[in-house]
């Protein structure tokens, strides 16, 4: 049996995390008055020289500047430690954006500790505390960090049986470790975790081939554990980044230009200064205030008197794709030998699909707040990348990377739109400039405004097949969206996907599954398209050009559980279905709509999603990973879309910007496959790839209409 708990290789950064790669967006002074002499106290005086004082605190501060993780420190000290009362206490550098990885380090200590969940606290994301293993992103997770927790636990199971062996001067092989201490069998003698650990650091290395509790040994992972935190999240009590209160603290607000791209040319703060209690900061581009309250912070702002550049007009939401395929780049002539099979297909099909750009909308703003102490910066904000977070402030105010901390709360949701918070630097600036704490909230039009988006992208497809419904033939070109998952996985001899880099008007960055969601819905309808012009059942279609084991799989449970063919479809109905794969787990989704019969509106009745993610480690939270990306695709499959022109988003807030709604959700069906024979992978983005393509298949069985665009609305689809 393949090792079900070998980690699988991490992949570099996506080209469309675009955010990462962005310039700095303001650079201040170093610190608080922090002058020349305060430097040379800080860096030692004289020659100044770059010293790796040790291994894990190096490797802690090492890393990508824009959140990329180094090299994971391999002490099993850096991550766990039990005190002399037995307190367990695991350091994890992941956040808490919704996905509940609490509770799946938790069981994941657990389980090799052979401990119960209960007996271990979790600390995440605190940068002068836990380990950076790259940031919470990429469904990284449960490939990458679950294993390394779980060889975390096993090595410090070996060391303490070790150390019991040694201070009952007993043979090792009559030990039992159990439910937090260690029994020698014959004597019936225990000693606790902590007797054994004396609340001392455990130095030693975890093997690289430190061996894993097999799956079918499970008693902790595999199971459907109670959330951790569970009862504070209900009752209210769990606080979140924008709940942070320090005492003396004031609160921030920052002049945004009204349309973007415009710069700022003169300021006049003389009149917000006169406001009692209230501090106006002028940095370079940087304009804020900080105020006792919100409301005066909010006020003081209002009467600064500002002149700004006039941008020059560029591309709308209407005209978006025709500007990003003008500015595409490295776009050239098919081979030969692809143009040759298209030319010779008996069914071809020639179409192009868009993809707008769509808003994160998380449920909780970006919020952060700031305090300097003794030339130091703390910051509590919301970010699924702490040590970029951290590396950002640090590169903003020229700080050795030590010099700030950033400790993250539990986030209200992220969706890869919260790599980088520019919150965390504005309050630390406000915070600078007034010697006390700062939080800075985003309001719900900042997010929808100055926010990066999804990207949007054009997506021309070109394919042949014969009669027999063989695939002969694929041209596939990306337009700014991204490469991610853009080769098919079907069985066709002559093809190219290419990604083509464009010049985008507005920020853009990372989001759910990245480019995956806009090359699976144009690869995954076209197909469905060439399915209709042979006259060919679509999942046959799909089956007969397809050799891959894991898809064929998910796409026919998927099909069983939906009744597939089984049934006829009620007239102003339609089903489709589409599969795909992203991040190494596999997914199919079928899905049914109706059309009203009066106003011809589209409503969709049930989506049934079968997903493959290797070995379960949580059934119950892994199927709210699957249900909520359905959900999530919802939107950007049917409305979801930013609408903007002259330099301003029309359509910054929830009354005008759609997401799904309660009314809109179908009854949703999911098949968890298990397979213990695979490494677990990570199920947080790819379950979102195939409801859109499904849809579009759908409706056009219901109404005649081919959904090209996402959102389908602007196709013409009535929702």
């Amino acid at each position: 049996m393949p090792d079900a708990d070998k980690e699988t290789s991490t992949s570099p950064i996506e080209i469309e995390r675009y955010e990462l790669f962005e310039s700095p967006r303001y650079q201040f002074a170093a610190g608080p008055d922090l002058g020349r002499r305060d430097w040379l106290k800080l860096l030692g005086g004289g020659v100044v020289v770059c010293l790796v004082a040790h291994p894990v605190a190096a490797q802690q501060r090492g890393g990508r500047g824009r959140g990329g993780g180094p090299a994971r420190p391999v002490q099993i000290g850096s991550y766990l430690h039990i005190a002399e009362n037995g307190q367990i206490t695991l350091y994890c550098g992941k956040t808490e954006v919704g996905q509940n990885v609490r509770t799946s380090v938790t069981q994941a200590l657990a389980e090799e500790l052979h401990v119960s969940p209960a007996a271990i606290r979790v600390v995440l994301a605190d940068t002068d505390l836990v380990p950076d293993d790259g940031g919470t992103s990429g469904s990284r997770s449960t490939p990458s960090t679950i294993p390394q927790i779980r060889r975390v636990g096993a090595a410090a199971r070996e060391v303490l049986l070790d150390l019991a062996a040694q201070r009952l001067n007993v043979d090792r092989s009559t030990l039992v470790f159990e439910g937090g201490q260690v029994t020698h069998r014959p004597s019936g003698q225990t000693l606790g975790l902590g007797e054994l650990t004396r609340g001392q650091r455990i130095t030693k290395e975890v093997p690289s081939g430190q061996p894993l509790t097999p799956p079918e040994q499970w008693r902790v992972l595999g199971q459907s554990i109670p959330k951790v935190d569970a009862e504070a999240l209900v009752t209210g009590a769990h606080r979140f980044a924008s709940d942070v209160q320090l005492p003396g603290m004031l609160h921030g607000k920052v002049l945004r230009p009204p349309r973007l791209g415009a710069t700022l040319r003169s300021v006049d703060t003389i009149e917000a200064a006169k406001l009692p209690g209230v501090v106006v900061v002028v940095d370079g581009s940087f304009v804020g205030v900080a105020a006792p309250t919100v409301h005066e912070a909010e006020q003081a702002l209002a009467r600064i008197r500002v002149e700004w550049s006039d941008p020059p007009a560029g591309p709308t939401s209407k005209t978006i794709f025709t500007h990003l395929r003008q500015h595409a780049q490295g776009v050239g002539p098919a081979p030969p030998a692809l143009e040759k099979a298209l030319e010779s297909a008996q069914v071809r099909l020639e179409a192009t699909y868009t993809i707008a750009y769509i808003a994160h909308a998380p449920l909780e703003p970006r919020a952060a707040v700031a305090a300097w102490e003794d030339g130091k910066v703390t910051v509590w904000t919301g970010t699924q990348q702490p040590f970029g977070v951290r590396n950002q402030v640090a590169q903003a105010f020229g700080l050795p990377p030590d010099r700030v901390r950033v400790i993250v709360p539990d986030t209200g949701s992220g969706y890869g739109g919260k790599h980088t918070v520019d919150t965390a630097i504005e309050a630390a600036r406000l915070a600078q400039a007034t010697g006390r704490p700062v939080k800075v909230v985003w309001t719900r039009q900042e997010e929808f405004t100055w926010a990066y988006f999804r990207p949007a992208g054009v997506i021309d497809v070109r394919a042949g097949m014969g009669r027999d419904g063989r695939l002969l033939a694929w041209d596939f070109h990306n337009y700014n969206s991204g490469p991610s998952a853009i080769r098919p996985l079907y069985d066709i001899p002559q093809q190219q996907s290419v990604f083509h880099a464009s010049q985008s008007p507005l920020r853009q960055g990372s989001y759910r599954a990245l480019a995956a969601t806009a090359n699976h819905f144009a690869r995954e309808a076209h197909i469905s398209e060439l399915a209709t012009l042979a006259g060919i059942d679509p999942l046959e279609l799909r089956l007969r050009n397809l050799s891959d084991s894991r898809l064929r799989a998910v796409l026919t449970l998927a099909a069983e559980q939906f009744g597939w063919g089984r049934r006829p479809v009620p007239s102003g109905h339609g089903v489709g279905i589409a599969g795909g794969s992203e991040k190494g787990s596999y997914v199919a989704t079928c899905a049914e709509v109706a059309m009203e019969p009066l106003s011809g509106r589209i409503r969709v009745l049930k989506a049934v999603t079968a997903f493959e993610c290797g070995a379960i480690l949580h059934p119950d939270h892994l199927r709210n990973q699957i249900e909520g990306a359905v959900v999530q695709g919802l939107g950007g499959a049917l409305f979801e879309a930013v609408e903007f022109a002259d330099g301003l988003i029309q359509n910054a807030s929830f009354s005008e910007y759609r997401v799904p709604r309660f009314a809109d959700l179908p009854v949703l069906d999911t098949v968890l496959v298990r397979r213990d024979d695979l490494p677990a992978v990570g199920a947080g983005e790819t379950p979102i790839v195939a409801i859109a393509p499904a849809l579009a298949a759908a409706i056009f069985q219901a109404t005649g209409i081919h959904p090209r665009s996402l959102p389908m609305a602007a196709s013409g689809v009535r929702v």
